[in-house]
């Protein structure tokens, strides 16, 4: 018997069809071949489409009963919680803020890393003055090499130079760390030699009182609500007049003057370290330094904490003459 006389498939005894189906009648393939395709305008057999077979081109399907047009997208939803468990609500949290000097984490490292200088800058300073205040013999070995003095000269105009004027320099890292240094030990050799020439027990104090007057100072720049940093202007004026008045006192020097001086000086750059506290801590300040300039606002920071210092020995050392 040819294969296409009987039944497809051939029947299973056991088992009709798939799935428990009976055999397909008939044989395989029907008489005549397959249904050709119908004409234009006409529908297969058993289907109906109003107004004939669809002609050519895409014809979108039709809308579902509540459901978007075809071609757009359903709108955004602010989910409370998503198929991970978190509660993404679909917008910016706006506790969130910029990344810039603002953000409590980049002002804070900030901070830390400029006093973190200071203090190393100070222990140096500290260092040096401990050294030529209680160790006789190196003040004999100074005394003797005046060289010493020229070269720190130098070196002292040339880093200041640099650091204040280079914006670029101080702001390279390990150059800004290196001029840094050098100004750092220049400083401390000249007021290692300066504090020399004053008594132990007057250096000490000198110490003590500009440690309270500093922390105090810091202090009241972090907590007070007034604005210091507008007062660049006026600062640097009495700047001016402290530096004439320092030389007219040069000229006429004796003991009232000298105390004078030294008082409008220790003031001056009492406002003066509050003035650079502001500018690094930012915040609602009017005007900040940029987080990049650490080494600069350390600079400052030094210079004022020295300059008080130096202002307060001068004062102690005329009280007590």
């Amino acid at each position: 018997m040819a294969w296409n006389q009987g039944t497809y498939p051939p029947p299973d005894p056991n088992q009709y069809g798939y799935g428990q189906q009976p055999p397909y009648p008939g044989p395989f393939p029907p008489p005549g071949g397959y249904p050709s395709a119908p004409p234009p305008g006409a529908a297969y057999p058993g289907q109906t489409f109003p107004g004939g077979f669809p002609g050519a081109g895409f014809h979108p399907p039709p809308p579902t009963q509540g459901g978007m047009p075809y071609g757009q997208m359903p709108p955004m939803h602010n989910y409370q919680s998503d198929m991970y468990g978190t509660n993404y609500t679909g917008g910016e949290d706006p506790e969130v803020k910029g990344f810039d000097f603002t953000d409590k984490a980049i002002r804070r490292g900030f901070i830390r890393k400029v006093y973190s200088i200071l203090l190393l800058q100070l222990s140096v300073t500290l260092g040096f003055i401990c050294l030529f205040v209680y160790h006789k013999p190196t003040q004999k070995f100074v005394a003797g090499h005046p060289e010493l003095w020229i070269v720190a000269i130098i070196v002292l105009i040339v880093s200041l130079i640099a650091l204040s004027c280079c914006g670029e320099l101080r702001r390279k890292t390990p150059t800004n760390y290196i001029m840094l240094t050098l100004f750092t030990v220049a400083e401390s050799f000249f007021l290692a030699m300066t504090a020399s020439r004053y008594k132990s027990e007057e250096v000490v104090m000198a110490v003590g009182i500009t440690a309270a007057v500093c922390l105090a100072l810091t202090l009241f720049a972090f907590q007070t609500k007034i604005d210091f940093t507008v007062m660049s202007g006026a600062l640097f004026i009495a700047l001016v007049i402290l530096f004439i008045f320092g030389i007219v006192a040069m000229i006429w020097h004796n003991k009232i003057v000298s105390m004078v001086y030294a008082s409008l000086g220790a003031l001056l750059f009492s406002i003066y370290l509050v003035y650079d506290t502001q500018m690094m801590l930012g915040g609602n300040h009017k005007y900040s330094i940029s987080p990049e300039e650490y080494i600069f606002a350390a600079l400052s920071l030094y210079l004022d904490v020295i300059n008080i210092f130096m202002y307060i020995l001068t004062i102690i050392g005329a009280a007590r003459d």
